[in-house]
């Protein structure tokens, strides 16, 4: 059996891609579990042994090798130094980071009924509708999902507007927190790949996942 070590002094965050893996499904398994009580952590907690074997109850040798699978799989990283979840209220934050998530710097977080919670580039009419919108899709997608990813095993769970090039001008993302879900919105070629929405999913992760997650 191969023996893994960890080396170094950092502090573990999740990358864009491991925040994403957290909250797009509501299924669960060791590696999402794992996400997800780490994006409910305000700090980021520093990388040991010790407490992978405390979240996960595993043995040592099995908690090497998990947190080299979650790095392999680029869910997770070491970072130098400890940062902490942004301390600004959800209202202020959401415009820069949703302009972030963006190419056009356009984008909506709606809760599970319709209602934004925030938004960026769209004006306040046309954000209330999409909202609205994305609640309804959201529905649709529950209703529907033992088909969607049962029977024909689709890996993905947002829903888009297309063109007939099959172009994505506006795609609709659930983001979920245990039985509780946001639909995030993004106008023209989402940007999830960069810190702003490991951002957005960890802020949302504090401030609900203690009860959800």
């Amino acid at each position: 059996m191969d023996h893994y070590t960890l080396t170094g002094e950092f502090f573990l965050h999740p990358t864009p891609a491991g925040a994403y893996y957290a909250a797009s499904r509501p299924t669960r398994d060791p590696a999402r579990l794992f996400l997800q009580r780490l994006l409910r952590e305000s700090e980021t907690p520093r990388l040991t042994a010790d407490l992978v074997q405390d979240w996960m109850s595993m043995s040592q040798q099995d908690a090497l090798e998990f947190i080299y699978r979650l790095q392999s799989s680029g869910f997770v990283q070491g970072l130098p130094m400890h940062v902490e979840v942004p301390p600004d209220s959800i209202e202020a934050m959401l415009p820069p980071l949703l302009s972030q998530l963006s190419d056009e710097g356009k984008a909506i977080l709606a809760d599970k009924r319709g209602l934004y919670l925030g938004t960026a580039g769209f004006a306040h009419e046309t954000a209330e509708e999409l909202a609205a919108l994305g609640g309804d899709l959201a529905s649709v997608h529950e209703r529907h999902s033992r088909l969607l990813h049962g029977n024909m095993r689709l890996r993905s769970d947002g829903w888009g507007m297309v063109n007939a090039s099959g172009y994505c001008e506006v795609g609709f993302w659930p983001l979920y927190f245990g039985d509780d879900y946001f639909i995030l919105i993004v106008n023209g070629m989402p940007r999830f790949n960069q810190e702003a929405f490991t951002t957005l999913v960890w802020t949302l992760g504090v401030r609900y996942g203690n009860t959800a997650f």
